[in-house]
């Protein structure tokens, strides 16, 4: 059992802590990092938990994800924000935590003049809150209007195009995507989303993973092991990294301060391999592709 300050305080004088416990930290991974507590709530395959549908076009698929994952962040930071009965203070604060960070990393905010500055974790995890859900409430880049007609309708790629009154263009491949045939292309065009949606989403999950790195690397023995719940934080970080890495929204950089678990995960094989997530990928794409086979509104014949 790992050694826990709150529960050696209750222990009697005769409980020992295990034999590592104090052993200096260079010598063994933090328990975090080790396969007896990599353990998960859940049995299953979670790429298919983050398998896009069919019939689903992709940029939806990813808002849906993106709002999911934040979910399930906000319920494990709430956890680091339960009052501690002994101090009667959040567990995270900011004598505890000076800064936001995470082996090694120190994660710095841009202040009003741009300029990064170090704030206490507790504090830049309340500023990532509020940022995210004001972008996710933002209808510009997550929009909720199913009515919207996008630009791919019309070959000219305008907008502005009545209806009752398309713009021909000129001889074209049947056989060519949809998006070809209107110009410019990005991820969730076809559903409304605008062309900085991809940027956005992958900024979200870069600031997510910040977080989750911090709850591990700070707070996994308190209060995450003392309440028993370590197994579900387990469970959203890899159902997050899944996602992560299936629609390539972090790098392998970001994921640093956790790569040890990651790799622990991928030799279990519950997380998929390189070659795995390149033929999802592909698969992904030729999906794409073949839905939007078809001739555009005002081409010639």
């Amino acid at each position: 059992m790992p050694h826990s300050p709150a529960l050696s305080a209750a222990m009697s004088l005769d409980s020992q802590p295990p034999s590592d416990a104090q052993a200096p930290a260079s010598r063994k991974p933090p328990f975090f990092f080790r396969e007896e507590y990599a353990g998960l709530i859940v049995k299953g395959n979670f790429m298919t938990l983050a398998a896009k549908p069919k019939l689903v076009e992709e940029g939806e698929w990813l808002a849906h994800q993106v709002v999911e994952q934040y979910r399930l962040l906000e319920q494990m930071i709430d956890i680091i924000k339960v009052v501690d009965e002994r101090t009667g203070r959040p567990v995270c604060n900011p004598e505890v935590c000076p800064t936001m960070s995470a082996s090694g990393h120190t994660y710095t905010w841009l202040d009003n003049q741009k300029k990064p500055i170090k704030i206490p974790a507790i504090q830049y995890i309340n500023l990532v809150q509020k940022w995210i859900v004001g972008k996710i409430n933002d209808p510009s880049i997550f929009p909720t209007d199913t009515t919207f007609n996008s630009a791919a309708t019309y070959a000219s790629g305008s907008l502005s195009t009545p209806a009752s009154t398309p713009i021909p263009a000129g001889p074209t491949s049947l056989n060519a995507p949809l998006s070809a045939l209107s110009g410019r292309d990005w991820l969730g065009k076809a559903s409304g989303f605008p062309e900085t949606f991809e940027a956005d989403i992958k900024s979200i999950y870069r600031q997510m993973m910040r977080c989750y790195a911090h709850i591990y690397h700070g707070h996994w023995l308190e209060p995450f092991w003392n309440v028993n719940a370590y197994k579900e934080l387990n469970t959203c970080f890899i159902h997050f990294v899944n996602v992560g890495k299936l629609f390539g929204l972090i790098g392998d950089k970001e994921m640093e301060p956790m790569q040890p678990l990651i790799e622990l995960w991928l030799a279990k094989g519950l997380l998929p391999q390189p070659q795995q997530l390149q033929a999802a990928q592909l698969t992904g794409k030729a999906e794409a592709q073949g839905s939007v086979q078809q001739p555009a509104p005002g081409t010639a014949a």
